[in-house]
């Protein structure tokens, strides 16, 4: 936060634990946001079992939503594997496997990029609601620091569509289409 208001975010780097895979996002970010679904869960809780910690104590994923056009890989492509919980899904999580680093996940027929959050340097921006909270486990309170949605929120809606607009209704390819899935 500054004087002015709120930190304006012009670029962040999101990197492997190694360094070895490097990711460059330009402009301010779509949002910020920890989802609880029963999907990023279950992803979560496969990538601890390969990698160590991953998900939020609480059974949150942080992460970070781009504009797939403000988004670029510029070191490592070739580490990156794909793992899509089936194979039919549109939704793949994105590993670098030259450190096991979860990196982003990328619903395909979007127009978004989910960056995680732990993989962003210092001054990533902070979480500004959590979604589809309903499908928490039931061990977790969540606190009120920020909006609690059951589901996807009409807020959490309408910014992906402003951006999709802003972008000209296009879904821009970043050249990860071929990314080899993990056993692939």
């Amino acid at each position: 936060m500054t004087a002015n208001g709120p930190r304006k975010i012009e670029h962040l780097a999101a990197s492997c634990r190694c360094g070895k895979v490097i990711f460059e996002a330009a402009g301010a970010p779509i949002l910020a946001t920890s989802c609880y679904c029963t999907s990023c869960q279950q992803a979560g809780r496969a990538f601890e079992k390969a990698t160590g910690p991953f998900l939020d104590a609480d059974g949150g994923t942080p992460v970070v939503l781009y504009r797939k056009d403000r988004v670029r890989c510029r070191t490592g492509k070739e580490y990156l594997r794909e793992f899509r919980l089936k194979p039919e899904s549109p939704t793949r999580r994105v590993l670098a496997t030259c450190c096991s680093s979860p990196m982003f996940g990328d619903f395909t027929k979007g127009h978004w990029l989910s960056l995680y959050r732990s993989r962003l340097a210092d001054g990533a921006p902070p979480i500004e609601m959590r979604i589809m909270t309903r499908e928490r486990r039931a061990d977790v309170m969540l606190p009120n620091d920020v909006p609690n949605y059951e589901g996807f929120s009409g807020r959490f809606l309408l910014k992906l569509m402003r951006s999709w607009i802003a972008m000209g209704f296009r879904k821009p390819d970043m050249g990860l289409g071929d990314i080899p899935g993990i056993n692939g």
